[in-house]
């Protein structure tokens, strides 16, 4: 069974545009890395909940959204090989360099590796 990596995090949506740029770059990176599959969701029909919700589960600014994105691999192990070229690849190093850059707040993110449990 696969392997996924899933992340939530508050955008600002004054910065949708330079998320997009970024999320392109990085997104080729893990795939030419190994990633079998790299998505990024904008939040549609993301409501607040009465005891848990994506919204609540980043803390979200009235002026922000929730993104919703995962990378597929092949198991934990193919995870982890690339993820270790994606860190260590320069292009990613140089992104990383200064977090104030980043269009979203990194603090807030919400994220963690998944076995596959039902693939249909």
């Amino acid at each position: 069974m696969r392997y996924v990596d899933g992340f939530v995090i508050p955008l600002p949506k004054k910065n949708l545009q330079a998320y997009r740029s970024i999320a392109r770059k990085v997104g080729r990176l893990w795939k030419e890395h190994g990633a079998l599959e790299y998505i990024e969701c904008i939040g549609d029909d993301v409501k607040p909940g009465k005891l848990t919700s994506f919204p609540q589960s980043v803390k979200l600014k009235p002026d922000e959204t929730v993104v919703f994105s995962w990378i597929v691999y092949k198991s934990r192990a193919h995870r982890d090989r690339v993820n270790k070229k994606v860190m260590e690849d320069p292009r990613m190093k140089a992104m990383m360099v200064d977090p104030k850059l980043m269009p979203f707040d990194g603090k807030r993110m919400v994220y963690g590796g998944f076995k596959s449990i039902v693939e249909l």
